[in-house]
């Protein structure tokens, strides 16, 4: 296991010194690397064989795209806590065996039939969002991330934990050059909920807004935050993340086992917005009172008990409560130029393909920092 600790680059970010325009198409689509012809027939894979079971390092061949697919050559997957949906069962009507992944950085190594835009070499990623069916009535309304049958890498079919993967078009995101394959991974998930939730939250530069968590959704969370100009207030439980939360840009930490985050949040004037990352309904609720007139409190945090809030607490100063589930692949690649823009990075530790199990332990253990990759190496 190895630790990057990938610190803020402050205005210091290679492309920043390129001056890249925003519809330089050539930055995205111009990403390509040299790629060999492949000469084995067999792949390693981390897979799942059935509900709880442990994850199994299998052989099989090596798969081949169909009609508006591409196989990827994957270079990096992040582990993320959804994948306990998979690895336990608890998402209705997976098949098994089955390969979670849903963070995936790589290369196109080959294109199936009616693929034009995406070329050979080129460096793809697969987010949440696996693809939709551009009939149902959100799909004809443009909105792709709320398709009634859409697709999830690593639940309706084999993810990232694999040396290659086939990807339908319509989940690909371009990855840009100046990122790495590490780097890159968590952003597609962790990352782009954040940014996602951030930039749609109402809040504009200078507005308070808090950040709940310091972990895997959370230190991006307060990147982001800061980046967007937000007075940042982090909230976190116990005083040994306040050294930290400062380091990632929050100009407050609130140690919610030494007071009430909400009182302290009214002092400040009462936030814009919360961003909700730490999946803990009882430590939600202990927010509401912490919003300002017209404020929102966006849920990112995946949890199953509910969130317990009055009436009264919404109404009186028309405030509000909110969800947001990841986006599409065009506001993946919107995260991901505006991270390698501002130098917000993932804080991530690796772990090889073969060592699946432990890279999932570690996750789910709540201990690492803060963002698991596997890499195929």
């Amino acid at each position: 296991m190895s630790l990057n600790l990938l610190t803020d680059a402050v205005g210091a970010s290679v492309a920043t010194k390129q001056c890249i325009d925003r519809n330089d198409a050539a930055f995205f689509r111009g990403a390509f690397m040299p790629i060999t012809a492949i000469e084995a027939t067999t792949m390693k894979v981390a897979v799942v064989t059935a509900p709880g079971e442990d994850f199994q390092i299998i052989e099989r061949d090596i798969p081949e795209p169909g009609a508006g697919e591409v196989r990827i050559k994957v270079q990096a997957c992040g582990v993320c806590h959804s994948d306990a949906l998979i690895k336990e069962g608890s998402w209705p009507g997976i098949s098994y065996p089955r390969v979670p992944g849903h963070e995936v950085v790589g290369i196109v190594d080959k294109a199936g039939e009616t693929v034009s835009v995406w070329r050979l070499g080129q460096r793809v990623g697969v987010g949440w969002h696996g693809g939709h069916d551009n009939t149902c009535s959100e799909c004809r309304r443009g909105d792709f991330g709320n398709c009634q049958n859409r697709r999830i890498p690593g639940i309706s079919y084999d993810g990232g934990y694999q040396e290659y993967m086939i990807a339908p078009v319509e989940a690909l995101t371009a990855v840009p050059v100046t990122l790495s394959a590490v780097e890159a991974a968590p952003l597609l998930c962790a990352g782009i909920t954040t940014y996602n939730a951030l930039r749609h939250s109402g809040a504009l530069p200078g507005d308070l807004v808090a950040v709940q968590g310091v972990g895997g959704l959370g230190h991006l969370g307060i990147q982001f935050a800061s980046k967007f100009g937000y007075k940042v207030a982090a909230v976190g439980r116990g005083p040994e993340n306040a050294a930290l939360a400062k380091q990632l840009g929050a100009n407050v930490y609130v140690d919610s086992k030494a007071e009430d985050p909400a009182e302290a949040l009214r002092k400040m004037g009462g936030a814009k917005a919360i961003l909700a990352t730490a999946p803990n309904s009882k430590a939600m609720s202990k927010l509401v009172d912490g919003l300002g007139a017209n404020g929102k409190l966006i849920v990112v945090g995946v949890e199953f008990a509910p969130i317990e809030v009055t009436p009264v607490q919404l109404i009186m100063g028309g405030r509000s409560i909110q969800g947001w589930n990841s986006g599409t692949p065009a506001d993946a690649e919107d995260t991901l130029r505006f991270a390698e823009l501002s130098g917000v990075r993932p804080m991530v530790e690796t772990y090889p393909l073969v060592r699946a199990g432990d890279a999932y332990a570690r996750m789910m253990s709540g201990n690492a920092r803060f963002r698991v990759v596997i890499t195929m190496k």
